[in-house]
């Protein structure tokens, strides 16, 4: 433990809602300095004297590292490791590591809920309802939305990792089809179709692949247009995989059935978006929650933890190279 005594957390308040137990974390340490936000101009006094940093989405560039002597290891309290300089990091040798699966259930989930809302038309019926809508209505039952039944659709899923295939077991659940894409620039596989063999096939497209030059805009207006009529699109996965404009014009077309983003290029959207536009039909949005259960966080605290016990023995864990 000598090698990590000090410690120093960046962005303690986007992981905690103050409904976590954070002894696991604190355990590892003999000094951990815990503040709930960063200022950019913050971060080279906070980290002067730290073995390890933990940081969420608070940016470690090169001049981060070269006033940080003592730093040995960065764990990341998220997957994407975006804010972090791989290059400088390495070249301070400073290991990184990264978190994990933490959030499979909860996004898998979230990814269904979206889909369950637009399919019986959620959002509309309880708009209706607090309206006063169903109360003049003339028949007990006030069924203005169409409804779409999961059973006996077909669920495409573009990214068939930890995530989609989680995804994919509660889809079969609800009796549904599953069919999988094949990923630009991945080997080909029996099990995966080419995009343009998938989409016209299903009745929902689902995404759970990660951000890459391969994957921006992998669903543009020509994918779009390959979609059965009345589609529906999921995207749990990130930001910058769907042509945002692409997908408000198709919306507002009736061309697709509906769509439900958890995720958006920019976020928090402060300089605003095509998607956030308070005419877009059939489109829900939620701030990127899904990973965000308490069962999820407190795992990410827990691989926190072991992320540090284990470089402390000399064996790190989920290295990111």
């Amino acid at each position: 433990m000598s090698e990590q005594r000090r410690a120093v957390f960046l962005d303690h308040a986007s992981l905690d809602l103050g409904d976590l137990d954070m002894s696991p974390l604190e355990a590892a340490f003999d000094q951990l300095d815990i503040h709930a936000a960063t200022d950019p101009a913050q971060v080279v006094e906070r980290i002067r004297d730290a073995q390890v940093v933990i940081s969420n989405k608070v940016k470690l560039d090169a001049a981060a590292f070269a006033a940080a002597p003592k730093l040995k290891l960065i764990i990341v309290a998220a997957t994407g490791t975006n804010n972090v300089d791989l290059q400088a990091a390495k070249a301070h040798g400073v290991t990184v590591c990264n978190c994990q699966g933490y959030g499979t259930p909860s996004v898998a989930q979230h990814t269904i809920m979206l889909l369950l809302a637009l399919a019986t038309r959620l959002p509309d019926y309880h708009d209706a309802v607090r309206a006063g809508r169903w109360q003049k209505a003339d028949q007990f039952c006030f069924l203005d939305y169409p409804i779409f039944e999961l059973s006996g659709k077909t669920l495409g899923i573009l990214g068939y990792g930890e995530l989609g295939s989680a995804v994919a077991r509660l889809a079969e659940a609800f009796g549904m089809k599953v069919l999988i894409g094949q990923l630009p620039g991945r080997p080909a596989s029996q099990d995966r179709l080419a995009l343009d063999d998938l989409l016209p096939q299903v009745d929902a497209l689902s995404l759970h692949c990660p951000l890459t030059d391969q994957t921006r805009n992998l669903i543009g207006a020509r994918e779009l247009a390959l979609l059965k009529p009345g589609a529906f699109v999921i995207n749990a996965g990130r930001g910058g995989l769907v042509d945002e404009v692409a997908l408000v014009d198709a919306l507002r077309s009736g061309h697709l059935g509906g769509a439900g983003f958890d995720v958006l290029t920019q976020e928090p959207p402060k300089d605003g978006n095509p998607l956030l536009a308070g005419d877009v039909p059939r489109l829900i949005v939620t701030p990127h929650s899904a990973w965000g259960s308490r069962e999820a966080r407190q795992r990410i605290v827990g691989q926190l933890a072991e992320s540090a016990e284990a470089f402390a023995k000399g064996a790190p864990v989920r290295v990111v190279e």
